[in-house]
């Protein structure tokens, strides 16, 4: 098996290295010997590519140099492209992907360092933090008193594996967990499961609303002006899905006019946040840069891990748990 590793030109934080292979190599001595090739260049790519089975790389990399049409010509033996992202929607539509490649997300690498972040931002928004940075900056000393989390209502909008996470840390102090997602059918951390259908139901009864859902057609735009009225007077949100997902207008319009008490985003469109932005001025509105996900320390292990984990389910002849359904966009 030949599998080619593309880290993105200059990456300097992130990039997959033969040290870490060679530990994932060891952590899966099942997978075998695969011969592997990295590359951060065009050369690289383009001399990799003529043999590679396997390729791993980052979303912006497969956007950037498989367009509609370049599959299968410039790899002819390629059978995986496993991205690094758990969110595949900048690949979107996937007209670019012939049927007998198999693509794979990155579902799972984000749990651990994502379940805490959520778990922070609860905790944060509980005890009014947003409002405070408002206030530091305005130099202001006027106080407002938290509370615990326990016995307080979350809807979590999403139960993969970063919202499943969350649930159970929110579930451990003590929080009513409401779950929204396709299916109705139970998640064990979570008081109650509805669906789409649910869904407003769902916010007229939580305090705190988190959304980490994927990017689809069907979530695009979900959670807008109407619904966020539904939302109770001083409720609470988490975006760490897509700045898509949400109505920012409408969410800057409910802390202006007090109807929300804070708002913690890991997400925005556009991305960066350009100087003089809306969101940046925000009273009760803390902006964070896209990092609640990814730990340096793990991340590429845990990648590794995964990408073996799918290409041993694949040689067994079962399915690849990370597969994505184009059709579905996740």
């Amino acid at each position: 098996m030949r599998i080619h590793i593309q880290n993105p030109q200059g990456e300097t934080l992130f990039p997959v290295t033969p040290a870490q292979v060679a530990a994932a190599l060891a952590r899966h001595p099942e997978i075998g010997s695969p011969e592997f090739s990295y590359a951060e260049d065009d050369a690289g790519f383009a001399a990799a590519m003529a043999e590679a089975e396997v390729l791993l790389t980052w979303t912006r990399v497969v956007k950037a140099r498989f367009p509609v049409g370049a599959l299968p010509g410039i790899a002819p033996r390629l059978k995986v492209i496993a991205c690094t992202s758990a969110g595949l929607d900048g690949l979107s539509p996937f007209t670019w992907l012939p049927p007998e490649i198999v693509l794979l997300n990155n579902r799972g690498a984000h749990a651990a360092k994502a379940g805490e972040f959520a778990l922070m931002s609860l905790l944060m928004l509980a005890n009014h933090i947003p409002f405070f940075g408002t206030q530091q900056r305005g130099e202001s000393w006027t106080k407002r008193f938290g509370s615990t989390l326990a016995g307080r209502t979350v809807c979590i909008l999403g139960l993969g594996s970063i919202g499943g996470t969350a649930a159970k840390h929110a579930k451990a102090f003590g929080m009513k967990v409401i779950g929204v997602r396709n299916s109705a059918t139970p998640h064990e951390h979570c008081d109650e499961v509805v669906t789409t259908a649910g869904l407003d139901s769902a916010l007229a009864r939580a305090e705190f609303l988190l959304l980490a859902c994927p990017l689809t057609p069907e979530t695009r735009g979900l959670i807008d002006r109407r619904r966020i009225g539904l939302l109770p007077a001083g409720a609470k949100l988490v975006n760490m899905a897509r700045g898509a997902v949400w109505d920012q207008d409408a969410v800057c319009d409910a802390l202006e006019a007090g109807a929300l008490a804070g708002v913690v985003t890991d997400v925005a469109v556009p991305e960066p946040l350009p100087a003089g932005h809306r969101l940046w001025r925000t009273p009760g509105m803390l902006v964070v840069p896209h990092v609640s996900s990814d730990d340096p320390a793990t991340y590429n292990d845990d990648t590794l891990d995964i990408l073996f984990r799918n290409l041993l389910a694949m040689r067994a002849g079962q399915p690849a748990p990370n597969r994505v359904e184009p059709e579905r966009g996740y």
